[in-house]
């Protein structure tokens, strides 16, 4: 059994990039993994054809893939969390009063 070598590119102030992933994206999709196994082993478990558990994780499993590599691919390192951040501002901030600027 040969020992498999990953290069982990990074360099100086930059966020690990590993095959094309990009910061949390690794751990989004590590974190997808490991629900899929859950769930496979949940299905197995009530009594589903094993053939059966293997084609539904290996669908979810390729969609899950190529989600987390397209939100990689268009928010990038931070922008996913920027654009959630970006919802939570108020587009206007409405006052009927003029108490807040007398003292």
């Amino acid at each position: 059994m040969a020992n498999s070598v990953y290069q982990i590119n990074k360099g100086i102030n930059r966020s690990i990039e590993f095959k094309g992933l990009r910061a949390q994206y690794i751990w989004y999709l590590g974190a997808g993994i490991l629900l899929l196994l859950m769930v496979y082993a949940t299905m197995y478990i009530i009594g589903l054809p094993s053939i059966l558990c293997v084609i539904i994780i290996a669908i979810a499993a390729s969609g899950l893939m190529v989600k987390v590599y397209a939100l990689s691919n268009k928010y990038g390192e931070y922008g996913m969390m920027k654009a959630i951040a970006k919802r939570s501002i108020p587009r206007l901030v409405k006052c009927n009063s003029r108490k807040i600027f007398i003292y």
